[in-house]
């Protein structure tokens, strides 16, 4: 069980990400409808742009999902269960928490289920298939685009 002030060092840490990440969102919307496009440009320069385009609406969508994960673990808190490990039901460390504020998993599962992943990946392919968000736990990983 959490201690009062680690419970309110943890809210803090979650909070303040979630605060960071809305902020970012709401620029990068401002700037996707508000960026004008030149005309006259040759076709490089549109590929160009298009990729960089695609790739921080790829990182917005990581973004928004990452606020699902913080929501998600607001609620977790607030029911005192945040430090409960989602697989085993043993406690999740303080440490491990403030590192990973929105980890569901305790080191032992967290490991277990790298392993298994691991184990399940085609040669040659090593991670291909996801596109994982950092250190995050298992639920966190989205297919890529390929």
């Amino acid at each position: 069980m959490l201690s009062p002030k680690e419970k309110a060092q943890i809210r803090n840490v979650l909070e303040e990400e979630q605060k960071r990440l809305a902020r970012k969102s709401e620029n990068a919307l401002n700037y996707s409808m508000n960026h004008e496009r030149n005309i006259g440009r040759d076709s490089i320069d549109e590929s160009m742009e298009e990729e960089i385009f695609s790739t921080e609406m790829r990182l917005h969508d990581r973004e928004k999902f990452l606020l699902g994960k913080i929501a998600k673990q607001l609620v977790r808190l607030d029911a005192d269960e945040i430090d409960v490990c989602e697989d085993c039901g043993e406690k999740i460390s303080f440490r491990r928490l403030l590192a990973r504020p929105v980890t569901t998993l305790c080191i032992d599962c967290k490991e277990q289920s790298e392993r298994e992943e691991q184990a399940t990946e085609q040669p040659g392919r090593a991670g291909a298939a996801f596109a994982d968000l950092g250190e995050g736990d298992t639920e966190t990983k989205i297919p890529a685009e390929e």
